[in-house]
């Protein structure tokens, strides 16, 4: 096969009168396309997966469960970077109004992790009453099953033609809401910082200045707020957040734990993002995170980054695009064995993924 060829790895449903819908989406979203099959972890341990187009497409039925999907993912997380340069899009199809978010970004960022780069908004969902579909079937004018199948199809054509836009000297912005004495997390970033060369760094503390978190505003109201490029609180997230935004090329957060979420600033800039992204989408811009625990729970908070920055506002997601560690103390971090190394390699990472031009 080709670098650009298409490979479907839809593992096998046991419940075959359950899979009946995902077998209609994908004959249509794959409609125009050669691609291979990978149905079995036999299969997919077997297939060179690197260098390759990939459509993950599982079938949850009422359980959320696939039960070879879990033995595959136990491979892809033993496997070291089996999907080193290949670039991936998701399509879970459930019987039930739960699980398909939980599980989709469970499965992102496991192959992530493993290689797998996903494109801005990578995930195609139909819960078990498709109204999740009632937006696009209204704006596509279609009912939500032909909206289902439509999203399908436009998804393996972001994934087929996707691309690295490379940039002689990237715009990198640095969200943060922590405190620089004491943060583990700050530390990581200056770490990383110090290895970025050839970078326009922008770095915007959101503890400078109060900031509101998102009350919901009428459609119309975000709306028009969203065309001038601001919100209806305004505040550092209207005059200087959504500015950076627009003319960086990769944003970058750093994350603390906090109980097994992001902090309340940053979930707060996350929600007030949405005025923004009324008028602009961020497909062409990457999004990389430093997260430092201070017991477990890293993979909880970069899911977080998934759903609600990549799977909703459409930020694309390099492989690798995490850096996480566990430290507790105030800068016990720099005392992680091998952290100056794994610091300069995640900074080589952002390089090689968005920016410097070839």
């Amino acid at each position: 096969m080709e670098k650009d060829d298409l490979v479907l790895i839809k593992p096998y449903c046991r419940e075959k009168n359950k899979a009946g819908r995902l077998r209609a989406i994908l004959a249509k979203s794959l409609e125009g396309y050669t691609f291979d099959t990978i149905a079995t972890v036999e299969e997919f341990e077997e297939y060179d997966l690197t260098n390759k187009r990939i459509l993950f497409a599982v079938s949850l039925g009422e359980s959320g469960i696939n039960l070879e999907w879990y033995a595959i993912l136990k491979k892809i997380r033993k496997s070291g970077l089996c999907f080193q340069g290949s670039i991936g899009g998701i399509l879970v199809d459930g019987n039930s109004e739960l699980y398909t978010k939980s599980f989709a970004r469970e499965l992102v960022l496991s192959a992530n992790l493993a290689g797998c780069t996903f494109v801005g908004r990578p995930l195609v969902e139909g819960t078990r009453s498709l109204q999740n579909f009632n937006i696009a079937a209204k704006n596509l004018e279609t009912d939500n099953m032909g909206a289902y199948m439509e999203s399908g199809h436009e998804l393996v054509k972001r994934v087929m033609t996707f691309d690295y836009l490379k940039k002689d000297h990237p715009k990198i912005l640095m969200l943060h809401a922590g405190n620089k004495r004491i943060s583990n997390s700050l530390l990581l970033w200056e770490k990383v910082k110090g290895h970025l060369k050839g970078c326009d760094i922008k770095e915007i503390s959101l503890l400078n200045g109060t900031v509101v978190d998102c009350i919901g505003c009428p459609y119309g109201q975000c709306l028009h707020f969203g065309e001038n490029n601001t919100c209806f609180y305004g505040g550092i997230i209207s005059d200087q957040v959504y500015p950076a935004i627009l003319e960086a090329d990769t944003l970058l957060l750093v994350c603390p734990n906090y109980n097994d979420a992001v902090s309340a600033n940053i979930a707060a800039f996350i929600n007030r993002l949405t005025a923004l992204f009324m008028t602009h989408k961020f497909y062409e811009k990457a999004l990389f995170g430093i997260i430092v625990s201070g017991y477990s729970g890293g993979d909880i908070v970069a899911q977080q980054l998934i759903s609600s920055l990549n799977m909703n506002k459409t930020f694309y997601l390099p492989a690798g695009f995490v850096l996480m560690e566990t430290a507790n103390n105030p800068g016990t971090v720099l005392d992680i064995p091998g952290i100056e190394e794994r610091a300069a390699a995640f900074a080589n990472h952002i390089l090689i993924n968005k920016t410097l031009k070839e």
